[in-house]
């Protein structure tokens, strides 16, 4: 074996997560001691950003169908509606018109027609010609009839971002018309239909979904699905909204029982201490409805954190990965980082320098963090980083510039974004989804709805705190969101975190 000397590019990448997690201590102290300390003022919103912001409005707005509201789960190649993106679409709608990208009546008549549309789709325990059942959707619905699609399950996680659409839009749209009027009625409706008993177990975990086909009538909770919401992970969401109804939460223990199986995953993770998830998206999703800043729970609190700054970490943490870039992938670095659940080039194998690596279609990637769950094989997902936006926007903004000027229009289209990206992807490999370009190596040929849909919110959240604060502090959902937080022990630990004590 030959022995070769250290080379200065791992000596200067060694010095760079040196500087980038010192960068990121500064800040992380400031939340942990209530903001006592300064923090250096955010980038501007410029017109990188802006372009993003639109593009990214402009996929929700011309891939979904005014008059139904079924967002396709992805375009160009819609096969079928995915219920998490008909959430991101009710939440586009409100911030294209705040943002004068909408007339407010037609954005009132889509919101209304999509929630026409899930109000009378049917629910019933039968394995077909149902939306769902128990107030909970299929995680998939045919474009066309709205109903399940295939053997999908009866999902929580995705039902939760639907509903926390609704809210949205409900909230929102707040005047005295007849579609205003009946948005409000029916995003409240879908909310409150949602029978937490039926998804809870005896434990008091909430399941990840349900099957009809592993149903037993007499036993209907043989048909819950084997997983639960039972680490830290993106299943905030659905504790918080079990916990938010007005009248007493099914199981008041609910977000105590969660927060007993999280802490395994806490530690250094590539950066200052914080709870692992592998994939970026259990770091953002909850984050573009729920305002997490200035607010801790008892764990959180036992830490000194947040779960806002901790997402923040984890946002450096994955820029700190792409520098010590363990798997030697082609163009990770600094400006260029960035994993999670995404498109891939598919299922083959090939050699990168002089290692043998598996490449996956779609698949949750990520730097490993003791959740056992995640892999990485050079794909990288421009969501990962841009729906960060607002926790680290000081390492965030520079990416988006950087995977612009670097990639051109080899990785941003229409309608900004293209879902992933591969440079690692030998030239020479037989494709069966994407396309292969000059600069960036192999390219998703679609947008996918959930992966667009927290770029839009969180730059919007970013650029204005609007959803956060449509949200939690209007009159119609604010009550909503300050009953589960209440509910789950969270109190403020800085003036950000104060809305939670008014009345």
């Amino acid at each position: 074996m030959i022995r070769r000397p250290v080379d200065q590019t791992r000596r200067s990448t060694l010095s760079l997560l040196g500087a980038s997690i010192l960068g990121s201590s500064v800040a992380s102290r400031a939340w942990a001691l209530g903001g006592a300390v300064e923090t250096p003022a955010p980038p501007p919103w410029d017109e990188t950003l802006g372009d993003l912001h639109r593009r990214t409005f402009n996929y929700f707005r011309d891939s979904t169908a005014a008059d139904t509201g079924l967002a396709p789960d992805n375009w160009p190649h819609p096969i079928f509606s995915s219920i998490a993106a008909i959430g991101h679409y009710l939440t586009a709608l409100c911030i294209g018109v705040k943002s004068t990208y909408m007339e407010r009546s037609e954005a009132a008549r889509r919101a209304r027609a999509a929630l026409e549309q899930l109000w009378r789709g049917p629910q019933s325990d039968a394995r077909s010609g149902v939306t769902g059942d128990h107030g909970f959707f299929y995680h998939f619905l045919d474009t066309k009839t709205g109903l399940r699609f295939r053997n999908t399950e009866l999902s929580t996680v995705d039902t939760s971002m639907l509903v926390l659409g609704a809210l949205t839009a409900a909230a929102y749209f707040d005047r005295d018309t007849d579609d205003e009027r009946r948005i409000q009625t029916l995003g409240l409706a879908l909310y409150t239909r949602l029978d937490w008993n039926f998804v809870l177990r005896r434990t008091g975990l909430v399941s990840m979904g349900w099957l009809p086909e592993k149903a037993a009538r007499e036993h209907p909770e043989t048909g819950l699905i084997e997983r639960n919401w039972d680490r830290y992970n993106e299943g905030m969401m659905v504790l918080l909204l079990c916990l938010g109804r007005e009248e007493p939460p099914a199981h008041p223990d609910a977000w105590a029982n969660w927060a007993k199986t999280i802490d395994g995953t806490f530690g250094k993770n590539f950066g200052e201490p914080h709870l692992g998830f592998s994939p970026m998206l259990g770091h953002q999703y909850s984050h573009c409805w729920f305002d997490f800043r200035g607010l801790a729970d008892p764990y959180m609190a036992s830490h000194g954190l947040t779960y806002f700054e901790n997402s923040r970490r984890a946002t450096y943490a994955q820029r700190n990965y792409a520098i010590l870039n363990p798997g030697r992938f082609h163009d990770y670095g600094p400006d260029v980082w960035g994993l999670t659940a995404c498109q891939g080039p598919g299922e083959f194998k090939a050699m990168i320098h002089g290692r043998k690596v598996t490449f996956h279609g779609y698949y949750a990637r990520g730097p490993q963090t003791g959740d056992g769950e995640s892999i990485d094989d050079g794909t990288l997902a421009p969501t990962a980083g841009a729906a960060s936006i607002a926790f680290a926007p000081e390492i965030v903004i520079p990416l988006i510039h950087s995977l612009r000027a670097r990639y051109g229009d080899d990785i941003y289209g229409e309608y900004g974004f293209y879902d992933a990206f591969n440079p690692s992807v030998p030239r020479m490999a037989r494709l069966k989804r994407g396309r292969m370009t000059k600069r960036a190596g192999w390219v998703a040929d679609q947008y996918l709805g959930i992966d667009q849909g927290p770029i839009l919110i969180m730059l919007e959240n970013y650029r204005s705190g609007f959803v956060w604060d449509l949200f939690c502090r209007s009159p119609l959902t604010g009550p909503i969101a300050r009953r589960a937080f209440t509910r789950a022990g969270f109190r403020p630990t800085a003036p950000s975190g104060q809305w939670l004590m008014s009345a």
